[in-house]
């Protein structure tokens, strides 16, 4: 296949992902979908490595192209099918994030897979935004294991099961529904490119897309020097007692391969900070994407030189039923600073300044007999500076691609104003290009509430590079008195939250 021809085939099924995720968009009912975009959109081959994706959220196309191969097997696969699961130690990445899985078949022959990953703030947790402070994955929602909740076509009895187990069941229908609908156009789509190529064309094609997306990787790995170059750095907390968390890594380039080796990470602890090995992927995998061409295809074969290892138990390979809702958003954000922090070691001039390193996670809501509510949403911050770049302001980085929740939206849609968003000034670490300034965002309710904060980088800065400044830390404050990084709260109508997040390291001098 010449290159035009791989680059539009290439283009097409990526196409295919962005058009899953306007039709995910448009359809869902939650603020968390609709506004701040928090899913992803992916088309895998028969046996389940990754093929594309649209430009969606990396924790997410990470840990799937990583654990969807485990997925595929599990099942007779018939056309109508759809599965469902969100098990963090089966393919999942954190109880609220839910996958579904649908099957493409081209005159009966199975010819590949589309999927999509969306977050539910109502997951069927005790605590509102399914965000608790949890020592059991029990405690975080419902378990999903890979089910079939569609066939032939229809609805089956275990996803009216799935709905009777959540608070808000309107809602979490209508977003269930636009994640099927999302998957059935996915399904249209890719059906119709295979029919108008022909099965074995397409087949061939993904073969020369994942030898060209490995040609793409062996010649970044040539540009990096060969060696050992290691990197820790450390959690605030688990918020249940366990301080100062340390994720140490040991990266080896060789001979054009990397082994990503976690040996030395703090054991597994009983808050909720823990992450399967999936989401270690998926930090591990973003930041080399990162150093590739733009143009990159986003399929397996760019990832086939990457080895990951760590230590099971750690924190970052958790045994279940370890807690790890803030894993997926706290601990993943912080893979990624350490992935980076030892490659600059090999190429400081490639490498940017610590970001500001937490997703600010803020979970609310409300069990009353007039209505239950479930809010969620991250906080952006700064982004660290590069050798030639001063780091973005108030920005969502990293693992996270998601959006603010609008001011209108919140409003209309939950007891809550906001009195307050704005950049905040001076948060951003100094150096010869300056690192990004975090944001304050401060809320008042208009009703009693508990809330839930998942928060890092109050305690440990953003560090800075090549001799540039830390970030200023985050804070996070109820009625103005300092509040823990991770706090479970019961506030009252007219209480007043605010979190300033961090900024971006400095670099240079």
């Amino acid at each position: 296949m010449g290159a035009i021809e791989l680059s539009i085939f290439s283009s097409r099924i990526e196409s295919l992902c962005d058009e899953m995720g306007a039709v995910l968009q448009r359809a869902a009912f939650s603020p968390n979908i609709k506004d701040r975009l928090d899913f992803s959109c992916a088309v895998f081959d028969t046996q389940g490595q990754l093929c594309a994706q649209a430009a969606h959220i990396p924790v997410h196309l990470g840990s799937m192209a990583y654990a969807m191969q485990d997925i595929v097997g599990l099942f007779d696969w018939q056309s109508g099918d759809m599965v469902a699961f969100n098990d963090p130690y089966l393919g999942g990445t954190h109880l609220p994030d839910v996958t579904l899985v649908c099957p493409v078949h081209v005159n009966e022959e199975l010819i590949g897979f589309v999927a999509n990953r969306a977050h539910h703030a109502d997951i069927g947790s005790d605590t509102p935004g399914s965000m608790p402070l949890a020592t059991h994955l029990e405690q975080e929602g419902i378990i999903i294991s890979p089910i079939k909740i569609m066939r032939d076509g229809k609805t089956s009895c275990e996803f009216d099961e799935i709905m009777y187990a959540l608070q808000n069941t309107i809602e979490s229908t209508g977003d269930f529904n636009a994640q099927m609908s999302a998957n059935q156009r996915g399904s249209k789509r890719l059906s119709s490119i295979v029919k108008e190529m022909g099965v074995q064309q397409y087949k061939a094609a993904l073969v020369h897309l994942n030898a060209y997306g490995d040609r793409l990787m062996e010649q970044l790995l040539t540009t990096i020097p060969d060696g050992y170059y290691d990197f820790s750095d450390l959690m605030d907390g688990d918020g249940l007692g366990a301080e100062n968390v340390q994720i140490k890594l040991n990266l080896a380039l060789q001979d054009g391969m990397v082994v990503a080796d976690f040996k030395g990470t703090a054991n597994q602890v009983e808050g909720n900070i823990n992450c399967p090995l999936s989401v270690v992927a998926a930090a591990v995998y973003y930041v080399f994407r990162c150093l590739l061409p733009v143009n990159t295809p986003a399929c397996f074969g760019v990832y086939r030189r990457i080895e990951i290892k760590a230590p099971r138990g750690s924190l970052v390979n958790a045994i279940k039923p370890a807690a790890v809702a803030a894993g997926n958003v706290e601990t993943s954000t912080r893979l990624v600073d350490v992935v980076m922090g030892a490659l600059a070691k090999a190429v400081p001039q490639r490498m940017t300044a610590a970001s500001h390193g937490s997703m600010n996670n803020v979970a609310m809501g409300a069990r009353a007999s007039s209505g239950s509510w479930n809010y969620y949403e991250t906080i952006g911050g700064g982004m660290g500076a590069g050798a030639e770049n001063a780091g973005l302001s108030a920005v969502q980085t990293h693992m996270t691609n998601t959006l603010n929740t609008p001011i209108e939206s919140l409003e209309m849609h939950y007891p809550l104003r906001v009195s307050r968003y704005q950049i905040r000034r001076g948060s951003g670490g100094l150096g010869k290009q300056q690192g990004g300034e975090g944001l304050l965002r401060e809320m008042v309710f208009l009703q009693a509430a508990q809330v839930t904060l998942l928060s890092e980088r109050r305690e440990h800065q953003p560090w800075g590079l090549n001799g540039g400044a830390d970030a200023a830390s985050g804070e996070n404050l109820l009625n103005g008195k300092r509040v823990a990084a991770k706090v479970s709260l019961q506030v009252n109508a007219g209480d007043r939250l605010t979190i300033k997040t961090p900024g971006g390291g400095g670099y240079g001098v």
